[in-house]
């Protein structure tokens, strides 16, 4: 199969180095490339994705803008057979950021991206190759990869490490061509998936009995649960406040919640849900759905009425939304890097391991710093600065719940 590559322009504008690299391109990018208007992407950019293998809602047009209130601009490749057929796609976001000392820096990361069947080696070698090709020529620090690329499927025996089952001749090109496994592991590496076919009692069926049990209790408890709307996004944000500081995670502001929240319910891909006891908001959750597929983006709940198991129902009711929605794959978002009762996540993935689903192993995060001395520095400095910032997140939220 021949491919040719198409540039589509996103959110954001067209710079001098950008049309420079479209210049030097042809050839080496295999084939033509063009960029599209802001008008198309918005138009057409979720049609193309929507079917391609890992289609995520981090790599839709929604998620591009979401950023761009954050300082990131985005832009679009496809990948097209000789039939005009879209066969790969990455999102590409960029910003610039600033180390003490040294001049703005441009980064670029494709979360959950890109997106291709990485089982056929053909469409991730020119993917990969066009990706540092163009890191290259806009000068970046480096560009960050973060696509589902399985690398083995339930709980390993062993150590993570000797757990790769599938697609190992990718990590395999990755160590061999410059590229490094991150330390900066945004999205999660590893995930449950849960398989939305048969009908709700066969779904039902497959909970663990103690799960079963506990969405039955909470049903007989009282427990209710209903749709959220954009009214309802103070109470979640609370709530999920409420949850981190709790918890212990840190979590952005009001403000990005409200933007996230907003911007996906009002595209009809958010579903808030709520579960209520006597008409008081408990527990919560918010549903993202694209391309066949749901994911359980965030989670909050309340120390009050947790005996009553609001969340064991919640999921029973994001599972039949999902599948009332036509997905297929219910993504958990989110599992231990290492399976074991010492690891944070633990009682989380018990919970997710309960409803049924099945452990899904990535390769994880990779970077390839097209500056490989600054690109050291950075490393060295980003784990302070978030530090830094993470501590001040904590201290936000707690003045934001106490308002």
């Amino acid at each position: 199969m021949l491919f040719r590559s198409r540039l589509v322009h996103g959110i954001g504008y067209i710079r001098g180095d950008y049309t420079d690299f479209i210049n030097c391109t042809g050839a080496e990018m295999g084939g033509k490339l063009r960029i599209v208007s802001d008008l198309e992407f918005s138009n057409h950019w979720n049609d193309w994705i929507r079917d391609l293998p890992g289609s995520h809602f981090l790599q839709t047009r929604e998620w591009a803008t979401i950023k761009s209130s954050a300082g990131w601009t985005s832009k679009g490749f496809l990948w097209e057979d000789d039939r005009g057929k879209s066969v790969s796609a990455a999102l590409v976001m960029e910003r610039k950021v600033s180390l003490a000392g040294i001049a703005p820096v441009r980064i670029l990361y494709v979360p959950r991206g890109p997106l291709l069947n990485w089982d056929v080696e053909k469409e991730w070698f020119p993917v990969l190759q066009n990706l540092v090709e163009y890191a290259q020529k806009m000068r970046a620090l480096f560009i960050k990869i973060d696509p589902e690329c399985i690398t083995g499927r339930g709980v390993p025996v062993d150590i993570p490490e000797q757990g790769v089952t599938q697609n190992s001749r990718v990590i395999d090109y990755l160590k061999d061509n410059g590229w490094r496994y991150s330390q900066d592991q945004i999205q999660f590496r590893n995930t449950v998936w849960l398989d939305l076919s048969g009908t709700e009692e066969e779904l039902l069926a497959r909970f663990k009995q103690k799960t079963r049990y506990n969405v039955r209790l909470a049903a007989r408890k009282g427990i209710s649960i209903r749709t959220g709307t954009e009214a309802d996004f103070p109470e979640l944000f609370t709530m999920y406040a409420e949850t981190s500081l709790r918890d212990g995670f840190v979590i952005r502001s009001r403000d990005y919640y409200d933007h996230v929240w907003r911007t996906f319910l009002q595209q009809d891909m958010g579903v808030p849900l709520i579960a209520e006891f006597n008409g008081q908001p408990i527990a919560g959750l918010f549903l993202v759905v694209f391309g066949g597929r749901a994911w359980y983006l965030y989670g909050m709940s309340r120390d009050l009425h947790r005996e009553k198991m609001p969340t064991y129902l919640l999921q029973w009711e994001a599972i039949r939304e999902a599948k009332k929605r036509g997905c297929t794959n219910y993504d958990l978002w989110g599992a231990p890097d290492r399976f074991d009762e010492s690891e944070p996540m633990w009682g989380v993935y018990r919970f997710k391991e309960g409803l049924g689903g099945e452990v899904v192993r990535f390769i994880g995060a990779w970077d390839y710093p097209v500056n490989p001395g600054l690109y050291k520095t950075y490393t060295q400095w980003m784990p302070k600065i978030m530090n830094v910032l993470r501590r001040r997140g904590m201290q936000r939220t707690r003045q934001e719940v106490s308002v």
